[in-house]
């Protein structure tokens, strides 16, 4: 029995294939390009070291996080450079001094929130980026160790 593949079939499965192909390249390009922070890594420790910490419950985040007026307030106060230490990731393919270059956000410009860095963990875990998800998980280690008593 001979099997028979009309032309326009074989274009139509070349293209999809290409598509797919085309559209892998995009998401692995897009999310290479997010790097570890590793300034707002030592940063956020010595802030937790020092008592800057609100550790606050799992979901808090989107009530914690500072709103863009408080975020452009900040940059204007602040600069750019003090701005980008609060954030785990540098998007590399944007300039350094655009807002956003700057992801995974963890407080709130005055002290380190254990759901932003839940968030953070969470948000790295579901985008595949392994060294901002690890730092998260050291973060919160570290907050944990510095607000639970002594035993």
């Amino acid at each position: 029995m001979k099997t028979t593949t009309s032309k326009p079939a074989l274009v139509s499965f070349a293209a999809v294939a290409i598509l797919f192909s085309l559209i892998g390249d995009v998401f692995a390009q897009s999310r290479g390009t997010i790097k570890l922070n590793k300034d707002a890594c030592v940063f956020a420790a010595q802030l937790i070291q020092e008592g800057y910490v609100t550790a606050d419950g799992k979901g808090a985040w989107s009530k914690h996080r500072p709103p863009t007026a408080e975020e452009n307030e900040f940059i204007r106060r602040h600069g750019m450079a003090e701005y980008a230490k609060w954030h785990l990731g540098i998007e590399e393919r944007y300039g350094t001094n655009t807002k956003r270059s700057y992801k995974f956000p963890y407080g709130d410009f005055k002290n380190v929130h254990r759901c932003g860095v839940l968030a953070a963990k969470a948000r790295a875990r579901q985008y595949g980026y392994a060294e901002i998800e690890k730092a998260s998980a050291e973060l919160e280690r570290e907050i944990k160790s510095v607000t639970l008593p002594a035993r």
